[in-house]
């Protein structure tokens, strides 16, 4: 009895979505099977007293930091004036010429005969602009570990934390996987003190908000929420937090790592969030009310929410005229249906319904299939997953003998293939038309989760010929309408339907407005309804 009761409570439509909802909806929809997990929230280390003596200060650093056998700790002492300091940063992260030009220079030009203060020195004499005092060791420890510059004093029990970062870092390039020909050339780096500056570069608002935060675990990636106070909805901004303190990984190095854990559904082949690795593209979706998150260590920035046009736009689409972005946005949505349906159509035809078919492609199909020994259906499957081989296999090798591979898979296999008798030329060509349409898509992630989508098309047209096609294509537009990133639903704003000031296919004109999507439901937006309704009250 207990499984029927686990089924129904999974599929009844009778009980409200427990699910994070960022919009006003109605209840009685179904809970989706693998919702998001509400794991208990990640555990903070416990607060260390600083010890007011350099030798026990040194003795539980160096114990924490293995300096036995580590030799990248180092432990400066000297004396300023009539104080004994000490200096503790890490070899390699810190800027050592920023160390001793102004930190080291101004200390030991302190007269012998001045007796001065963890706070006189750093209000007169350290020229470091970046700075804090903490009574924590355990955040102590962490600074020094993310390339600050620790400051103790005898007899303080409280430490001077110094911004001396200086690590090496990969200076600003064009953008990899986001090319544009008109628009800002710029990509995120894998430093996020950069990632920050670049999208501040872009958005000169007094209410950008950057918090930084770590990510939990044992390596402790520090990452940046970026939002805009008094825009973004409170609720969103909750709930993004929510998520991210409740992350207990072992080790987190990535903004994909990231996102696994904090969407709606890990399950679902398609993303919840967005992964670019633009700061436009970042600036222009916070603009507009939406929360980004950057990891320290990687190149993308995730934004949240997102809807299935964000995963079919792209940067191009601004930066072009409205006639000219309507044909790219036409041919993209084509491509992705031909991508999609027409492997699966094609089956379907071939199996079921060949009335459909006029003799001339009939014969063709026929005579191209003369002498392959497997059936249509399982050459379309086998053939896709061919496509995945090549394609995955020019990913993963060198940029130039990717490109050879692309050329040899793609012609000398597909051509030695039908001359023995392995494939037809007519289901070769479906297959390379549904691989061009599929990269039309703009989002990588998504390219991937059209090829679950696609074989399934194929098998369920190849079961039940077009009334198996339609009822899988029923079935996933289903699937999208139950589909959520951070309470938005994935078809909105058409289901459910919403205020847009754009189409949804074509790109619509660019004019003068200054409301954002109904759907991200901003704190802005909603304080102007409140007056409205109070106005007519």
């Amino acid at each position: 009895m207990s499984f029927w009761k686990h089924i129904k409570d999974k599929v009844a439509f009778d009980q409200p979505d427990m699910r994070f909802e960022l919009l006003e909806r109605e209840s009685g929809e179904p809970r989706h099977l693998f919702g998001w997990e509400d794991v208990p929230a990640q555990q903070e280390e416990a607060y260390d007293p600083c010890p007011d003596t350099l030798a026990e200060v040194k003795d539980k650093l160096g114990k924490t930091f293995r300096t036995d056998i580590n030799k990248d700790v180092i432990f400066k002492r000297f004396t300023a004036g009539a104080e004994k300091i000490m200096l503790v940063y890490m070899n390699g992260m810190a800027d050592a010429d920023l160390i001793s030009d102004f930190i080291i220079k101004p200390l030991l030009k302190i007269d012998e005969t001045e007796d001065v203060g963890l706070n006189d020195l750093r209000e007169h004499y350290v020229e470091i602009s970046e700075d804090e005092t903490s009574d924590d060791l355990t955040k102590i420890k962490q600074a020094i570990m993310d390339g600050m510059t620790i400051l103790f004093m005898e007899g303080e029990n409280q430490a001077l934390i110094l911004e001396t970062r200086g690590y090496e870092k990969r200076s600003v390039s064009s953008a990899e996987n986001e090319k544009v020909v008109r628009g800002p050339k710029e990509g995120f780096v894998e430093s996020i003190r950069t990632n920050i500056t670049l999208v501040r570069r872009i958005i000169k608002s007094n209410d950008l908000v950057v918090e930084r935060r770590s990510s939990g675990g044992d390596n402790n990636t520090q990452i940046a929420i970026l939002y805009r106070d008094g825009v973004t909805n409170r609720s969103l901004i909750e709930e993004v937090k929510r998520r991210l303190a409740k992350i207990n990984i072992r080790s987190m190095f990535s903004t994909g790592v990231l996102e696994q854990l904090i969407e709606d559904c890990p399950s679902s082949p398609l993303p919840q969030t967005l992964a670019t690795e633009r700061p436009d593209r970042t600036a222009n979706y916070i603009m507009r009310g939406s929360v980004a998150l950057i990891a320290d260590g990687s190149p993308f920035a995730i934004i949240v929410p997102i809807t299935l046009a964000s995963l079919m736009s792209s940067p191009e689409d601004v930066y072009l005229r409205k006639p000219l972005g309507d044909v790219i946005r036409i041919v993209r949505y084509i491509g992705v249906l031909l991508s999609l349906l027409l492997p699966g159509y094609f089956i379907a035809l071939a199996l079921y319904h060949q009335g459909l078919l006029s003799n001339e492609v009939l014969n063709t199909v026929i005579q191209s299939r003369q002498m392959v020994f497997l059936p249509i259906a399982a050459e379309m499957v086998m053939l896709l997953l061919v496509f995945q081989l090549i394609r995955e296999a020019g990913m993963r090798v060198p940029g130039s003998i990717g490109q050879a591979i692309g050329i040899i898979g793609g012609l000398i296999l597909g051509q030695a293939a039908v001359a023995a008798n392995l494939a037809s030329s007519v289901i070769l060509i479906v297959v390379a038309i549904s691989g061009l349409g599929n990269f039309c898509i703009p989002d990588h992630s998504s390219q991937i989760a059209a090829s679950y989508f696609r074989i399934a098309f194929v098998i369920a047209a190849w079961l039940a010929g077009l009334l198996g096609l339609t009822c899988a294509f029923v079935i996933f537009i289903a699937y999208l309408a139950n589909l959520k990133s951070f309470g938005v639903p994935f078809l909105a704003p058409y289901a459910p339907k919403t205020y847009n000031k754009r189409p949804f296919i074509l790109r619509g004109r660019i004019g003068m407005h200054h409301r954002a999507e109904d759907y991200m439901n901003t704190h802005s937006d909603t304080l102007k309804k409140k007056k409205d309704y109070s106005a007519k009250a």
